[in-house]
């Protein structure tokens, strides 16, 4: 199959993670929180042993190392600036303080979405392989953001079936992302490999400063130690991934 039809069909697979709020009509907060607790933690693992087992030592093999950690680290400045400049902060409960206006979420949301796109699109362009890691990293991240997006949309004073298509139509510019990604390959030479690095950068950014605040908030021992854990099943996986031969 060619690899463009991979980052259609991928990054499509990404967007339909928006309608994941329909499901969350019928579920009570207190178990909606629980079930995000786990799935925060599970992708945030995820994204830390896709950056570190998988990016990292692929772009390692294309730069130089110390060009390699130059970029990680601009990259790790940029996805704060872009948080700050357009409030782009995920929720991840079902409801949350509202940290700006409803089209001011999704206008970053588009932001960040797209930027998924184009890491989608450079990795299947690198390695088919690592364009499916790549995909389920992003995967498990968007299922719990895009509950908590839903549940801000909500809080915002969208009706649910306004907020269920907004989040719908925004999530599509992943897969804009990554078309554009794709033929950004062919006229920008050496675009695909000093994205790698870009993409891991991003991941660190997301587990560390979004995620991983959410899972220290628990104030129970007992669900800290459980989300722990399902932090430590998600680099595992990742790693289980890496042995099995996939790069």
């Amino acid at each position: 199959m060619d690899k463009f039809v991979y980052i259609i069909l991928s990054t499509f697979f990404i967007s339909l993670g928006a309608l994941v709020g329909v499901f969350t009509f019928s579920l009570k907060q207190e178990k909606l929180s629980k079930i995000l607790l786990f799935m925060v933690s599970l992708s945030a693992g995820a994204l830390m042993g896709g950056a570190f087992l998988h990016l990292l030592p692929e772009a390692t093999e294309k730069l130089e190392a110390e060009t390699v950690y130059i970029i990680v680290l601009i990259s790790f400045i940029l996805f704060f600036l872009v948080e700050k400049l357009f409030h782009w902060r995920h929720c991840h409960k079902g409801k949350c303080d509202v940290h700006s206006f409803g089209y001011m979420n999704l206008f970053g949301d588009s932001i960040h979405n797209f930027i998924d796109g184009l890491i989608i699109a450079a990795t299947f362009l690198t390695d088919i392989r690592l364009g499916f890691i790549t995909t389920l990293a992003v995967a498990l991240h968007e299922i719990p953001q895009e509950i908590g997006d839903f549940g801000v949309l909500l809080y915002a004073g969208f009706e649910k079936e306004k907020a269920l298509v907004a989040n719908f139509l925004v999530a599509l510019t992943v897969v804009l992302g990554g078309i554009v990604g794709y033929f950004l390959s062919f006229q920008l030479e050496n675009f695909v490999k000093y994205l790698l690095p870009v993409a891991a950068g991003g991941f660190i950014y997301i587990s560390a400063s979004d995620l991983m605040p959410e899972i220290r908030k628990e104030e129970s021992l007992k669900k800290s130690l459980l989300s722990f854990g399902m932090f430590l099943i998600g680099v595992l996986f990742m790693y289980l991934v890496k042995l099995m031969g996939y790069k």
